[in-house]
């Protein structure tokens, strides 16, 4: 699973009333594979989730590369049952990347186009927002 070498700070400010609206402009175009998935809508995406869909891309998709275009690096604390109120901030559960609509989560390098769409319908069942198949030709048009 992807998680950060080190982490200087458990709690992350501003993290339930951070700004998912827009549309992205980085992170959004094609650099390294053939076809990629854009996600369509804002949510928070977990590295258990990521690496759900890699495992699945990477079967269908053998004999090409694939590309990871996010990384997650916000941590989600969490207190144990039964602990009070103020006493300070729970240990680190998962983490996890906010996704904006019109970022590339995964790209595709090598592979016919039948299975890349295959591999992407399949992914896109394991990640919690609407996603959309994008390639070279699609995005010069």
């Amino acid at each position: 699973m992807l998680t950060p070498k080190r982490i200087v700070h458990k709690k992350v400010f501003n993290r339930l009333g951070q700004k998912r609206r827009g549309t992205l402009k980085r992170g959004s175009t094609l650099v390294y594979g053939d076809f990629g998935l854009k996600a369509m809508s804002s949510n928070w995406l977990t590295s258990r989730q990521i690496e759900s869909a890699r495992r699945v891309i990477s079967r269908r998709c053998k004999g090409g590369k694939v590309y990871i275009r996010i990384f997650p690096v916000r941590p989600v604390t969490q207190k144990a049952a039964n602990i009070p109120m103020g006493v300070g901030v729970g240990s680190i559960e998962y983490f996890m990347f906010p996704v904006k609509p019109g970022r590339l989560i995964f790209e595709v390098k090598g592979v016919p186009e039948d299975r890349v769409k295959e591999a992407f319908r399949i992914a896109s069942h394991k990640l919690p927002f609407k996603t959309k198949v994008i390639s070279k030709e699609t995005e010069l048009n």
